[in-house]
């Protein structure tokens, strides 16, 4: 199935979770902020949230420093 990444056409897996893609894309979850429609998907929905054709996320990654 098409999802939309960051604003780029993306095939993933039917069925995928948001942690599952996070995990596929090497990013930490304690490290991330997810948009999901237009909708925050809260961290501890990750691994619950399956995501469907044509769903449009966001994806954020936060970086320390100083």
């Amino acid at each position: 199935m098409q999802i939309i990444l960051n604003g780029e056409v993306r095939a993933v897996a039917q069925g995928l979770s948001v942690s599952a893609l996070l995990t596929e894309l090497g990013i930490d979850t304690r490290k991330v902020a997810v948009e999901r429609n237009l909708e925050i998907v809260p961290k501890s929905a990750f691994e619950t949230t399956a995501l469907a054709e044509g769903d449009r996320l966001e994806i954020v990654h936060f970086i320390g420093g100083g």
